[in-house]
């Protein structure tokens, strides 16, 4: 059962401006990353369920975070249907997240007030997800679209939350281009937490560069 609300995860999506992305079939090496990632200051993590037994390892990790890491929310991405999200919110997933608009997904979340995110690529479908009760778009991928679209999409629209995953790195230049345009936070995957980072185990350098990149967000919303 989810610790926290839809509403409490969507405010510190909103306060922490990130939301690092991660997988790894190893429970140790995936607390090691947690802790790195918690101790650099953000306070949650997407847990990419993409291989074979990621509900055991993501079982792991929860339990670790809800035991040893005060506050760090736990949720999972790439569901694609019903039944894996209703699996992993049985698992304790705080949010929810997916590669495309899944009203059967809507649904089961809906139903516990966990928050889910949908991808989205269309006005049509961001439309959809926010009849539906969705708090946060996921734009993705966030490389096709990009800042303009968020732009674009945010004038008619200033209700709209929108967080780009894909195309989005640790530069300045970069998130400057995503905050400008009006995105409520960035989801960050191997631009944050590299395959460079996981061969050779660097998690001082993970969590130094977490910390850098959330000062950095801080600063250019202010």
């Amino acid at each position: 059962m989810a610790q926290h609300t839809r509403i409490e995860v969507a405010r510190v999506m909103h306060e922490t401006g990130m939301v690092p992305l991660f997988y790894h079939p190893d429970v140790e090496l995936g607390k090691k990353v947690l802790k790195a990632c918690y101790d650099g200051g953000a306070r949650l993590l997407e847990f990419t369920a993409r291989g074979d037994f990621a509900f055991d390892v993501f079982l792991e990790l929860n339990r670790y975070a809800v035991k040893e890491l005060s506050g760090m929310i736990m949720g999972v991405g790439s569901i694609t249907d019903a039944a894996a999200a209703s699996l992993f919110m049985q698992m304790g997933a705080n949010f929810i997240v997916t590669p495309s608009l899944r009203e059967d997904i809507a649904l089961v979340c809906n139903r516990r007030k966990v928050l889910w995110s949908p991808g989205c690529g269309s006005l049509a479908e961001i439309n959809k997800a926010e009849e539906m009760g969705c708090e946060i778009i996921k734009l993705f991928p966030g490389s096709t679209y990009g800042p303009g679209f968020v732009k674009a999409i945010k004038g008619p629209q200033p209700w709209t939350s929108i967080m780009p995953t894909g195309g989005v790195s640790t530069e300045e230049s970069n998130l400057k281009a995503w905050f400008d345009a009006g995105v409520t936070c960035v989801g960050m995957g191997s631009k944050l937490i590299s395959k460079e980072i996981l061969a050779n185990q660097n998690f001082e350098e993970l969590q130094n560069s977490v910390r850098k990149t959330l000062d950095l967000i801080k600063k250019l919303r202010s």
